[in-house]
């Protein structure tokens, strides 16, 4: 058994008594190297944790010339993401180079000295970075920080041969990990497609494989079921203008095609600004105006109130097969070729003009309407309830991996000896 001490960092508590503290400047400079002239050309981004390539070449329509002022980076450098602090405290903002190649200089590039174990302060800043401890540095919560700043974070600092050990036994845990990950994230996507394929089906297609077709007239579409007719979703839809009161619950229409509670806080809307708010009543149709491309788009099981971007419509036809149509579109991509070819911003459908144009193609009857729909609603339930056990065990995966790097650079554990 080890002997501890208390290591004076407050969200680390004890540590190994044998191990050392010293700041950052201590095993790394700040390595500064712009890429004059566009010297090199490979380009990296830090995503996920990760250093990443891109396309020089297809990079959101910079030119060349905008990268002579990124910095050029090495094998065994740790890039830190220092901006932005008060608006984003999800993303993880470490990561360890593994090749040569340039990154933006807004970001800090740690370059060790001779001698230094970069992968295992790479974990060790990934411990830092998870508890949140950047967001407190300098004087309370920062915007960004600077190299200077940085330099001086105390770091947990074991005998070389155990920073090997904890390396070597965290690359092994973490790949396992990393595996299950991806088998999982493989299964969500599969599971996805199937339902989209599902939805786009019965819409589309109706549930008589036998059925007697005909064309359509929409280019996207082709062939419908030859007893279903095309309308204009504003022949169908009427749009509606329910008041509203302060004590209602707040409902966001969101992009898996679900009606949920959001506090004020998250939509950044207050109570004083009631005129950015409408009712919203069990069993209405709602359509978010900014977001119908990424289908936004579910009839509501809730009373409350909602943003006025959001279209709220009465129908009497089955509203969630007009939900599950309209996802569809989403599906499928087609907003960006509307209708008779209105154009313009292809996110944008706050305007009920441009939404009611929509083309439908509508079972005649409602009792088909009505099959498709509850097909539908058993099939992506079904498929929902899997995609959400697949999304927790991402979830416990993530926890674990985050605990295991934490225990063993803190010196909670030992590696076992072989």
């Amino acid at each position: 058994m080890r002997k501890m001490k208390d290591s004076g960092i407050a969200w680390v508590g004890e540590c190994p008594g044998h191990w050392a503290q010293h700041p950052v400047y201590y095993y790394f400079s700040e390595r500064k190297a712009p890429n004059v002239l566009l010297a090199e050309t490979n380009l990296l981004s830090l995503s996920y944790g990760k250093i990443k390539r891109k396309d020089i070449n297809t990079n959101g329509g910079l030119l060349p010339a905008s990268f002579n002022t990124y910095n050029i980076i090495e094998d065994g450098d740790i890039i830190i993401r220092p901006t932005d602090l008060q608006n984003d405290k999800r993303s993880l903002r470490t990561a360890l180079s593994t090749e040569h190649g340039i990154i933006t200089s807004a970001y800090i590039a740690l370059r060790p000295k001779l001698g230094v174990n970069s992968a295992y302060f790479h974990y060790l800043l990934h411990a830092y970075d998870v508890q949140k401890v950047f967001y407190n540095m300098g004087n309370g919560v920062r915007q960004g920080l600077n190299y200077s700043e940085f330099s001086k974070l105390m770091l947990l600092v074991p005998p070389k041969d155990e920073q090997l050990a904890i390396v070597s036994f965290l690359d092994s845990k973490c790949a396992e990990i990393d595996a299950l990950v991806e088998d999982i994230q493989a299964e969500i996507s599969t599971l996805e497609e199937l339902k989209n394929s599902i939805i786009t089906e019965a819409v589309t297609k109706g549930l008589n494989p036998n059925v007697e077709m005909k064309n359509s007239g929409i280019e996207w579409l082709g062939l419908m079921p030859a007893k279903w007719r095309v309308v204009r979703l504003g022949y169908i839809c009427q749009k509606l203008n329910r008041t509203t009161s302060k004590s209602a619950s707040i409902l966001i229409c969101s992009n898996s095609g679900k009606v949920i509670y959001r506090s004020e806080k998250h939509t950044g809307l207050t109570s004083e600004k009631e005129e950015m708010f409408q009712g919203v009543a069990s069993g209405d149709l709602l359509i978010h105006g900014m977001d119908t491309w990424h289908g936004a788009i579910a009839v509501s099981s809730y009373s409350g109130r909602c943003t006025t971007v959001v279209h709220v419509c009465e129908s009497s036809e089955n509203k969630s097969f007009l939900a599950y149509y309209l996802q569809m579109l989403a599906i499928k991509k087609v907003y960006k070729a509307i209708s008779n070819g209105i154009r313009g911003n292809t996110s944008d459908f706050r305007s009920w003009e441009k939404t009611k144009v929509i083309k439908v193609a509508l079972p005649n009857t409602r009792k088909e309407q009505d099959e498709i729909a509850e097909y539908l609603d058993k099939k992506c339930k079904a498929i929902d309830e899997t995609l959400s056990s697949k999304q927790k065990q991402l979830r416990v995966l993530e926890e674990y991996k985050k605990s295991l790097i934490y225990e063993y650079v803190t010196g909670k554990k030992e590696v076992p000896h072989k």
